[in-house]
């Protein structure tokens, strides 16, 4: 599974990616999680399963999604208070949630 994150820069993420990537080696998965600028998205998209946006760039959410739904991708905005707590089990358990959705 392949997880992206796209906030403004790609920066403020790279520490929620950490804490994901801790998250599912504690769990046993292989996931492959990493942080882009929302400027990439289309670029990564074929080989994302899940993207999920910085809370700072969900005004783009509608746009990104209907770009990637024909793809069969899922699109989400991480919640507001797990992306500034940098909860990292909870961003992944939506991750996946959408991956098995």
């Amino acid at each position: 599974m392949r997880i992206v994150l796209c906030c403004a820069a790609g920066m403020s993420t790279s520490m929620l990616v950490n804490k994901m990537q801790s998250a599912a080696q504690g769990r046993g998965l292989t996931i492959d999680i990493k942080a882009v600028p929302v400027a990439e998205f289309e670029r990564i998209l074929p080989d994302a399963d899940v993207v999920l946006l910085g809370p700072q760039v969900k005004f783009e959410a509608a746009r990104l999604t209907a770009i990637a739904e024909p793809q069969g991708k899922a699109v989400a905005v991480i919640d507001m208070m797990d992306y500034g707590m940098m909860r990292g089990e909870q961003v992944l358990d939506t991750a996946l949630a959408l991956h098995t959705s």
